[in-house]
Formats: structure tokens, C-alpha cells, sequence
């Protein structure tokens, strides 16, 4: 009896572990990177990207929204956003220094907060240490006639800046950089 408890828990084990390692390199919103060079500046942006499905992305809570306003967000899913840089970047009056960082944003209605964090090393369900943020940008927000069912984070470049673009579902923000 005891041989057939202990075979069952190990089969339960077992299958629990393969699971856990379909999930992990099968995820359900995948890893990408985007990089940009320009100027000797190289940028890469490593992020998950979830799909819309039909759900309603960005919004008030009370509307379950999957992205609240006003509410922290990892910019993404699964994992932290992170960005990493082999030069300085300017963000209006703030410099990002050469290094590796996290990226979070708290979206609202009319605009964004944009939060550089020098942690690099958290899974991205809960709020990075404050502490360690570097500092907070706000950029507006617009809305698009096209509406993009995968978040996706790339990069643009006007007149005067380089920008990293955010969209999903028909919201965009620009974070203009130098």
C-alpha cells in the first residue's frame, strides 16, 4: 500500500514537472527583443508579449480592464521589462547611464509614467523596489485607428528625437530619448 502512495505521488511529481517545463518554454505571450543603433549608441528592449483576445487592454478598473490606469504595470507579461544600453541616454532632463535596467509605466487616460528602475532581476508580478528607481518620465499618450493585437515595443525616429514606441490595442506613447 505504501509503495503505491509513494509511486502515485511520484507520477503526480513527475507529470507537475513537465508541465511546469512545457509552460516555461512555451509561453503563452512570448519573449522578444528589439534593438535600434544610432549614433554608436546600441539599445536593446527585452520584453513578453501579450495578446489582446478580445479583452479590454487599458481602462478603469471597475471595467476589468487588464491594464488599469493609474496602476502599476510591468510592461508586458511574465517577466519585467528590461532595457539595456552601451551608452548614456537622455530622457528630457534625466541620463541613463550605460547599463542594464527595468522599465515599468503606470498608464493613464492622457498619459504615461514611465519608470527607469536599476533593478534587473525580478520576475515582474509585483512593484520593483522605489528605492531603487532611477527616475519618472511622463509622456502623453494617443489613440490609433489601427488596432494592434500583440503588445509590441519598438523604436522611432521624427525630426528631433529617437523614440521608443508602445502599442497595443489602439494605444500608443512615445518615450523620446537622445
Amino acid at each position: 500500500m505504501k509503495k503505491k502512495i509513494i509511486y502515485t505521488l511520484l507520477l503526480v511529481l513527475a507529470l507537475f514537472l513537465i508541465y511546469a517545463a512545457y509552460v516555461i518554454t512555451n509561453p503563452v505571450s512570448p519573449l522578444d527583443t528589439v534593438s535600434f543603433t544610432i549614433d554608436d549608441k546600441d539599445i536593446s528592449i527585452t520584453y513578453s508579449r501579450p495578446y489582446k483576445k478580445g479583452r479590454l487592454i487599458f481602462g478603469n478598473e471597475s471595467e476589468s480592464a487588464l491594464v488599469p490606469f493609474d496602476q502599476y504595470w510591468r510592461t508586458g507579461a511574465n517577466r519585467h521589462t528590461v532595457i539595456n544600453t552601451n551608452s548614456d541616454l537622455n530622457f528630457y532632463d534625466n541620463v541613463l547611464s550605460v547599463g542594464q535596467y527595468s522599465l515599468y509605466t503606470i498608464p493613464g487616460l492622457n498619459s504615461w509614467d514611465i519608470t527607469f528602475n536599476s533593478t534587473d532581476a525580478f520576475f515582474g508580478i509585483s512593484r520593483p523596489d522605489s528605492e531603487k528607481d532611477l527616475f519618472t518620465i511622463t509622456v502623453p499618450s494617443s489613440q490609433t485607428d489601427e488596432s494592434i493585437e500583440q503588445f509590441t515595443i519598438d523604436f522611432v525616429t521624427d525630426s528631433l528625437n529617437s523614440n521608443i514606441r508602445l502599442r497595443w490595442d489602439t494605444t500608443e506613447i512615445k518615450i523620446p530619448f537622445k
